[in-house]
């Protein structure tokens, strides 16, 4: 009877650890919270911290169930997120006041690139900003109302000199006296692979103050999900410092979701960012990857203003931003 009874215990014993180890793993998986993030671009090394933190499991651990939503020429990334499919996006922040200015109610709260890689490229006989004037420019939609007011405000360009650019690097090649929009990464090497010397000049380098590669958000998610968007940033700043050590785990996963991309793009891009320090460099010294400065954030919306592309009756500056999730977070590089 005893050896019953102690049999029955150990059984019962059993049973109550089982369920709970059960319990615990059902409230583990629970636990882990869906939040998708739209890149703007199809998946590249510009995004490997992103992809490192979930190759990784650094979202997992941050009790998130990420989803990376790759973008492309032909997607608007703030109608996505506007129609709550995505919880952030990747921009800049100029693009968001821009999107502010309209009614659409998004706010920065981190920074990847503390150096925006936007350039110009130009052919072997220009070696400044001011040698373009009367040049033929090739730039997209969307910049005639980011860097184009900045250009023309500082290097007198005019609007006569513009021809759209379609990502395509053949109308610049065929024309000696045109000038294309690139990103640091991506159409430099583009034409070093096709045996065309340029000189590349960097907006950055010379005043520009505008931020990329940002984690943007609508404010409702700020305000109503602030735990698992600080999780998000915080994952996905260590997730850079990672893949700056070591990008293998997050390039097996770029390749898989862009087919196109090679391992020397890959390469390449990833010296570039190392090479400038375009995530490590500036304030993410001190302050942390990712991190925000409210005086830079200023410093682009006074451009805007003045530029009047957008109005300040209707984009009141500290709504544009919020600080307070990256004064929280800091990943040193």
């Amino acid at each position: 009877m005893k050896t019953s009874i102690k049999t029955s215990a150990k059984r019962l014993s059993w049973a109550l650890a089982a369920a709970l180890a059960l319990g615990g793993a059902a409230t583990s998986t629970q636990a882990q919270e869906k939040f998708v993030y739209q890149t703007n671009w199809y998946a590249q090394a510009e995004h490997g911290g992103f992809y490192q933190a979930l190759a990784t499991g650094l979202y997992q651990r941050a009790g998130l169930d990420v989803t990376i939503k790759a973008g492309g020429p032909q997607l608007n990334s703030l109608q996505i997120m506007a129609a709550g499919q995505a919880d952030c996006m990747m921009s800049t922040d100029f693009a968001m006041l821009i999107a502010r200015n309209t009614g659409v109610p998004v706010v920065t709260v981190a920074s990847v690139f503390q150096k925006d890689p936007q350039v110009l490229v130009a052919h072997e006989d220009v070696k400044r900003f001011e040698d373009m004037k009367g040049k033929t420019i090739f730039i997209g939609a969307a910049s005639h109302r980011t860097f184009w007011p900045w250009l023309k405000a500082k290097y007198g360009f005019d609007d006569s000199q513009l021809r759209p650019y379609t990502f395509n690097i053949q109308p610049f090649i065929g024309d000696k006296n045109s000038v294309m929009q690139g990103f640091l990464t991506s159409e430099p090497f583009s034409l070093q692979k096709a045996g065309v010397k340029v000189n590349v000049l960097m907006f950055s380098d010379h005043g520009y103050p505008a931020y990329n590669t940002t984690i943007s958000c609508m404010e409702k998610t700020v305000q109503e999900r602030e735990r698992a968007v600080s999780a998000f940033v915080r994952a996905t700043m260590e997730g850079w410092k990672s893949y700056l050590a070591n990008p293998a785990p997050g390039n097996e996963l770029i390749k898989k979701a862009n087919q196109n991309m090679t391992d020397e793009q890959l390469a390449y891009s990833v010296a570039k960012l190392k090479e400038l320090e375009m995530i490590t460099g500036g304030d993410a010294k001190r302050d942390g990857i990712g991190t925000i400065r409210e005086a830079r954030l200023k410093a682009g919306y006074d451009l805007m203003v003045d530029a009047k592309v957008i109005d300040p009756a209707k984009v009141n500056f500290q709504s544009t931003f919020n600080a307070r999730i990256m004064r929280d977070i800091k990943v040193l590089p």
